[in-house]
């Protein structure tokens, strides 16, 4: 599984938040734990696969808004007690 974090430019509200959220939905309908705070510019997801960096820079750019930074790290589910 992976953890993708993306710096997005040009949020400005839960609006925004919702329409990147929601990109990332119909572009990865096996996305998880999807998560995006305009305040921080930033948008997270956890996916058990790959993502094609490039497709989904582009298909937020699509939206209006500017990728400014892609990462991805591998992700391990924790047990419910050591959350």
């Amino acid at each position: 599984m992976l953890l993708v974090t993306m710096k997005i430019d040009g949020m400005a509200c839960t609006m925004c938040e919702s329409h990147i959220k929601d990109k990332i939905r119909n572009s990865y309908p096996e996305a998880k734990k999807i998560k995006a705070s305009y305040k921080s510019g930033e948008v997270s997801f956890v996916i058990d696969g790959n993502v094609d960096e490039k497709s989904i820079e582009a298909k937020i750019e699509e939206t209006g808004y500017k990728v400014i930074n892609y990462n991805e790290e591998p992700y391990e589910k924790k047990p419910f007690w050591k959350r």
